[in-house]
């Protein structure tokens, strides 16, 4: 492989996440066994090998930054990567977890008895908020064939290239119906950028928004065009302050139509 002399080191590593990316690269199944004949993967908890701290030519990182411990080890995984690679919105835009980035002060003792014992940053960050990323795969979870692309750019030297279509795009080449249009419901489909194959439209659910902002989104238009459609100003915030809520310009559509509420 033109990467490296030798056996390229491939490490994933986990902070606060669901470990739903991690089983996605699990589920590739036979590609993954084939993958394992390419490369030397030296840390992989969720697969049973253990060697975090191990020197590595791709580190895939999936979860967000939520303690003073998660800063301290990030700095140590890209120091010791030739090439990082955030998998999934925790990683790439916060996730679920940073959803506490927009609460009142007070949620540490709202829902644990004894909050002193709990070691936890203020805000949550993705992992690009800490360190360098050298690319980054949206989605909750990842898709595996964008998986499988990028480790195959890389152990060539070439540049990963994904798509940038939004899933309305999608909606059309698989002929699905528009929800928007024909059942009056939000979906996030004209700003978020495609990659499960417009799942949710293909059953009658708008999109959630999971793979994050697509090319040019205007999220402004979108909502506006939430607002005709009778969503609340605090409805239409909660549409774009989801999984990708630290995902401009997602974060700054959301706290404007918050402060409306």
């Amino acid at each position: 492989m033109p990467i490296t002399d030798t056996k390229p080191r491939i490490a994933v590593h986990k902070f606060s996440s669901c470990d739903g990316c991690q089983l996605a690269f699990l589920n590739l199944g036979e590609d993954l066994l084939r993958l394992n004949e390419l490369v030397d993967i030296v840390h992989f908890a969720e697969a049973g090998m253990l060697d975090e701290m191990a020197n590595t030519d791709i580190a895939f990182v999936e979860g967000s930054i939520s303690t003073q411990a998660d800063i301290e080890r990030i700095h140590k995984i890209r120091a010791q990567s030739r090439y990082l690679i955030t998998i999934g919105a925790c990683a790439t835009a916060g996730g679920l977890q940073a959803l506490r980035n927009l609460s009142h002060a007070g949620w540490l003792q709202a829902i644990y008895p004894q909050p002193d014992y709990i070691d936890s940053l203020d805000h949550v960050t993705p992992i690009s908020k800490q360190v360098r990323v050298d690319f980054e795969l949206w989605g909750c979870p990842i898709d595996q064939h964008q998986l499988v692309t990028v480790i195959r750019s890389l152990l060539w030297e070439t540049l990963p290239k994904l798509e940038q279509n939004k899933v309305c795009m999608e909606c059309k080449r698989r002929q699905h119906v528009c929800v928007m249009v024909t059942q009056g419901s939000a979906c996030m489909g004209p700003v978020t950028r495609t990659g499960c194959g417009a799942l949710c439209p293909s059953v009658g659910r708008g999109c959630y928004g999971c793979y994050g902002p697509g090319e040019n989104p205007n999220t402004a238009a979108l909502g506006q065009w939430f607002y005709g459609l009778g969503l609340l100003p605090e409805q239409i915030a909660n549409q774009f302050l989801a999984i990708n809520s630290q995902a401009d310009p997602f974060t700054t559509a959301g706290k404007t139509w918050k402060n409306k509420s």
